[in-house]
């Protein structure tokens, strides 16, 4: 049996607990419902507690030589590399996920945490500034923010928790983490085992495994954390936002996209399919960055919709642990039946089907909607799901103007043959990240991630986060007597 499965407790100063709840949570496969593994639930009592040993914990943790906060870091990362395949298949049961999918995810956890390793030089770094006082030095220091509160999501849920843990452990922080209860285990537990045998002191990651129905919004409200990480949908960053605003916290936040994929005139249509292929259904779909709406020139309309269409009929669906599957299943009954609703409601309203999926127990197959109007409400959903949707141009200035009609602005591409004029209308699409030549799920530790717009706040990645997870603060040094007025 897979030794991850066992860890099916919440990680609370540095011992593995089991929640104080009445209540239990099932950990099923996506594909076939199975049970993973069951967790008792932990209390507010407990998450409470967690926030203070956070406090106490990051104290010292935030005295500790850059060295040996690498060298845990660096252990973590090889823990990471040495349990690969297990953790893999850990990735596989609890989030449907594809081989492919889940092989990316653990590098990129691993990726994370090399990037991490990088800049915990960053911390108490004294710049010294100019003054226009007479004998006065001016350092510019960096600190610890203290305690961060770290909320992860379902979809990539060891990719999205790590790239606020690893950057918060290196630059001094403790954290608070709670991964969606769904994928416990790949978006926290694990994580918390990297940390243990790596020798974290305890206290420094503090992972619960519980829900909103026990919690509610502790995770938001406790007085304790002066940031919170959080990765989901926009209404709950909105709410999120809120309780931030009124208690004075900082936020990162990336939230929901309805990711352009704009095919200009001049673009080789060919390899605009593919990328759109990929960039459309990794993860069935289940991505913020995902390829949302397909905007295509008019001129080259119908031999893309055609090719478009053609290819998706051969993507194999089915068993994620098949290495052949690229459709897998939707995370769980209740986002399925969301799927099929914004189907049927699409195809009710006229919307024109060119490949119609099916259900197949948890799997929904592609599905493929053209001639749709951007203003649409099909077109303005952020859809979560292996369905994709072609938009009709007239000109490449008009696709521009369709990609940007959205009130998200996550990720986005441009496809052209003319390399010069595609970053020319990538900077002209109001959002974070636009890819030329590519498709919009992409994402590097060391560049800037996050969104415009109803798509979030604040940006991940280094060197962007490490003003993020930080306080700066101005230390004056008066060398010599300062004359003044009175």
């Amino acid at each position: 049996m897979n030794q991850f499965i066992e860890l099916n407790k919440s990680y609370l100063n540095g011992e593995w607990v089991a929640g104080n709840s009445e209540r239990t949570y099932d950990i099923l496969d996506p594909f076939d419902a199975s049970v993973i593994t069951n967790v008792k639930l932990a209390t507010k009592d407990q998450l409470k507690e967690a926030f203070e040993t956070a406090k106490v914990a990051q104290r010292q943790w935030a005295k500790t030589t850059p060295e040996d906060r690498k060298a845990i870091l660096r252990k973590a990362a090889d823990y990471l590399m040495e349990h690969r395949e297990e953790i893999v298949d850990i990735v596989v049961r609890e989030t449907g996920g594809t081989l492919i999918k889940s092989h990316t995810e653990v590098q990129v956890s691993i990726d994370e945490l090399e990037e991490a390793i990088l800049i915990a030089d960053e911390l108490y770094k004294v710049r010294e500034v100019p003054s226009i006082v007479d004998g006065k030095v001016n350092h510019v220091h960096r600190l610890p923010l203290g305690v961060i509160s770290s909320i992860s999501p379902f979809n990539f849920p060891m990719n999205l928790s790590m790239r606020t843990i690893g950057p918060a452990i290196a630059l001094g922080n403790s954290v608070v983490h709670k991964p969606d209860i769904q994928v416990g285990l790949s978006g926290g537990a694990i994580i918390a085992k990297a940390f243990e045998e790596a020798g974290l002191p305890k206290g420094v990651f503090n992972m619960i495994l519980t829900d909103l129905e026990e919690i509610g919004d502790d995770m938001l409200t406790n007085p304790i954390p002066g940031l919170i990480s959080f990765t989901g949908s926009t209404p709950v960053g909105r709410h999120i936002g809120k309780i931030a605003g009124e208690n004075l916290k900082r936020v990162a936040l990336e939230l929901g996209g309805n990711g352009p994929f704009v095919v200009m005139s001049d673009a080789d249509i060919d390899k605009a399919v593919d990328a759109a292929i990929f960039g459309k259904f990794l993860h069935q779909g289940q991505i913020c960055m995902i390829t949302n709406r397909i905007i295509v020139h008019e001129d080259i309309y119908e031999e893309f919709v055609q090719k478009f269409v053609d290819r998706v009929k051969q993507l194999p669906y089915g068993d994620p642990k098949d290495p052949s599957t690229v459709i897998g299943p939707l995370i769980n009954e209740r986002q399925l039946e969301k799927a099929v609703s914004v189907v049927e409601k699409a195809i009710n309203a006229g919307e024109k089907a060119a490949l119609e999926g099916k259900r197949i127990g948890n799997v929904l197959t592609p599905y493929v909607f053209v001639d749709v109007d951007n203003s649409s409400e099909l077109a303005q959903t952020e859809l979560f799901a292996p369905v994709a949707t072609i938009i009709k141009a007239n000109s490449d200035d008009e696709a521009i103007e369709l990609a940007n009609d959205t009130e998200y602005g996550l990720s986005s591409a441009v496809f052209t043959s003319d390399l010069e004029r595609g970053e020319e209308f990538a900077l002209q699409i109001d959002a974070g990240m636009t890819h030329v030549n590519d498709q919009t799920v992409n994402a590097h530790p060391n560049l800037p991630f996050g969104g415009n717009k109803s798509s979030g706040l604040g940006r991940f990645g280094t060197p962007y986060i490490i003003d993020e997870f930080t306080v700066t603060k101005w230390v004056s040094i008066q060398t010599k007597y300062r004359e003044f007025p009175f």
